[in-house]
């Protein structure tokens, strides 16, 4: 094998942890929404969302990647506020079927 085809081989590896990653993420974002949609709060949080990116900063080592880093954290928050407002969105909606409403409160649905 390779170097290249190692490199790849890894990255292949590290790609599958994050699409793993990203549906957990995911999956707990619609336990937010859910929660924000009882207590009729916003999606947006910009207090949260600066915690989110100086903690997960800190855990990055080599300095030259931080701002890479802190881009992809950047764009996960943007993807999961988009996420959460579809589900809002989804759920004010009240055309839609009761099977596209798992995520709805009881009132909403």
């Amino acid at each position: 094998m390779t170097q290249l085809e190692k490199a790849r081989s890894v990255i292949n590896d590290v790609d599958a942890e994050i699409a793993a990653c990203f549906e957990k993420r995911m999956h707990a974002a619609e336990d937010v929404v859910a929660y924000k949609m009882e207590n009729n709060l916003p999606v947006f949080d910009g207090a949260r969302e600066k915690e989110v990116i100086e903690r997960n900063l800190a855990r990055i080592t080599d300095e030259k990647l931080k701002p890479y880093y802190e881009d992809m954290l950047r764009q996960l928050i943007r993807i999961s506020k988009e996420y959460q407002n579809a589900i809002m969105h989804q759920c004010s909606d009240r055309s839609i079927s009761d099977e596209n409403t798992e995520n709805c409160t009881e009132e909403e649905k």
